[in-house]
C-alpha cells in the first residue's frame, strides 16, 4: 500500500467529518433560533404587573418604559402638568416623580 494512498483516505475522512459538523450545526442553529422566535421572553415583572397611581382624574398615560429591569418609566398628561413617574416594580411602589411645568 503506498504511503500517500493512506494519508488521502485519512485526509478525505476528515474532510467528509467536518462538513457533516458544519451541516448539524446550521440545522441546530436554525432550530435554536425558530424557537427563540416563536417563544419571546418578557422583562422581569411583566407578566404580573399592576400598579395604583393615584392620579387626578382626566390623567393619561403618555408612555411607559423599562428605565432598568427594576423600574417602569410612566409619562403622564392631563389632570395638571405633564409628568414622569418612576416605578419601582418589585416594591410596587412609587420611586421618583418630574414634573414638567410650562
Amino acid at each position: 500500500m503506498k504511503q500517500g494512498s493512506v494519508a488521502h483516505r485519512g485526509l478525505l475522512a476528515a474532510v467528509i467529518g467536518m462538513g457533516a459538523m458544519i451541516v448539524v450545526g446550521t440545522v441546530v442553529l436554525l432550530v435554536v433560533v425558530a424557537h427563540r422566535l416563536s417563544h419571546p421572553t418578557r422583562p422581569a415583572g411583566a407578566q404580573s404587573l399592576s400598579a395604583s397611581l393615584h392620579e387626578p382624574e382626566g390623567s393619561h398615560i403618555a408612555g411607559i418604559t423599562w428605565r432598568d429591569a427594576d423600574t417602569l418609566a410612566v409619562q403622564l398628561t392631563g389632570g395638571g402638568p405633564d409628568r414622569v413617574i418612576l416605578w419601582d416594580v418589585p416594591h410596587g411602589r412609587e420611586a421618583g416623580r418630574v414634573s414638567i411645568q410650562p
